[in-house]
């Protein structure tokens, strides 16, 4: 998926997340995830068994992309709201993963089999966020500050202070929105 300036996409192993986020352009008003059946062929995309979604799984899905952008706000500095974590909870509760060892003994966490539709995103998603939160890199992953953008962009500034998709648009908008309140 393309990125916002020039900014690098997220590590591989967080791509899933962020491309699930970025499904949807606020600002631009563009819909990918906007049937089942667009669902459905995402997931394809993604490499996860969708099974046959449905309108509870194409429901849960954009629930679940909603309340990960706000996660993914609060890494930039604003707040979960408390209903929005439970939410989120809930439906990574519905995301059953198992601990998976390869030949030479590594640990990985991966979806457990069988799972289709919005479990089956779920499980993937969750596996990405705690492969993520191991290696470090999950803190990075954030949403543009700005309200009417929101984009999921991974922060690689070196302090990870980073806070709009790109500064030569939502920063520098936002600035100037500063500065002219200071006049």
């Amino acid at each position: 998926m393309e990125q916002p300036g020039d900014r690098h996409a997220a590590p591989e192993r967080l791509q899933l997340v962020q491309d699930l986020v970025n499904t949807v352009d606020l600002e631009g008003g563009t819909e990918e995830l906007d049937t089942p059946a667009a669902l459905t062929a995402w997931m394809r995309g993604q490499g996860i068994d969708p099974g046959a979604c449905g309108e509870q799984d194409f429901a849960e899905a954009l629930l679940l992309r909603e309340a990960l952008r706000d996660v993914c706000s609060a890494h930039a500095g604003t707040d979960v709201p408390p209903d929005r974590l439970a939410l989120l909870d809930r439906l990574l509760a519905g995301a059953p993963l198992l601990l998976s060892l390869d030949a030479r003994g590594a640990a990985t966490v991966v979806p457990a089999p069988g799972l289709t539709g919005a479990g089956a995103l779920a499980a993937h998603v969750a596996a990405a966020i705690a492969a993520a939160s191991a290696d470090g890199t999950w803190q990075r992953l954030k949403a543009c500050a700005s309200d009417t953008c929101r984009w999921a962009y991974y922060d690689r500034s070196p302090a990870g202070r980073s806070r709009w998709c790109t500064m030569s648009l939502c920063g520098s908008r936002a600035k100037m929105r500063a500065y002219r309140s200071r006049k």
